[in-house]
Formats: structure tokens, C-alpha cells, sequence
């Protein structure tokens, strides 16, 4: 396993816990908000080395920020990166633990 390094933790932001995100679990894939301008080899080696997982592949998508209304207040979401990674055969994350 590979120790930690400090820039694996802007790397990763945080778990996207969803129903959809939790119904993809089956399919050892776990998804992940990521910095904008993360690459694929980079959340990669995030994840092996925060989780300690062996990670198989890295699809990422960018979702672009929405302009909504408010009770009269307009405001706009922000964009994010998702990252949908897939764990190696037998490997699992536990993003409950810590709840």
C-alpha cells in the first residue's frame, strides 16, 4: 500500500452518496466529487493510495452549474467533476464508517 501524500487529498473532495451512486456500488464502482482539474492518472493513484484499493478504471464527467431560483433568489449551482472509479474484483470502500 501506498502512503498517503498531501496532494491526493485536493485530489479527492468528498463521496457522492446518491441513490444512483449507492445502486452502481453493486457494480464495485464508487464515485467521487474531484477537483476540477484532476486527470484520470491522478485520481487514480488518489484512490489507491487514500483507500487502499486496487483501482481498474476512472470515468469522469463535468457537470456544468445551473441557474435556479430560491424563494424569489436567483443564484447559480456550481459546476463539479464526478469521477465514477472501478475497484478491482473483490476490493470495496466503506463511505459509511466515519458517518
Amino acid at each position: 500500500m501506498v502512503a498517503p501524500r498531501p496532494q491526493d487529498y485536493d485530489v479527492i473532495v468528498s463521496p457522492i452518496i446518491t441513490e444512483k451512486a449507492t445502486r452502481i456500488l453493486e457494480n464495485n464502482q464508487v464515485v467521487f466529487k474531484v477537483s476540477p482539474t484532476a486527470t484520470k492518472p491522478q485520481i487514480k493513484t488518489a484512490v489507491e493510495s487514500l483507500f487502499g484499493v486496487k483501482v481498474v478504471g476512472v470515468n469522469t464527467v463535468n457537470i456544468k452549474g445551473k441557474r435556479k431560483v430560491f424563494k424569489g433568489i436567483k443564484g447559480t449551482r456550481a459546476s463539479i467533476r464526478k469521477a465514477m472509479v472501478t475497484l478491482a474484483e473483490g476490493q470495496s470502500i466503506d463511505l459509511s464508517s466515519g458517518v
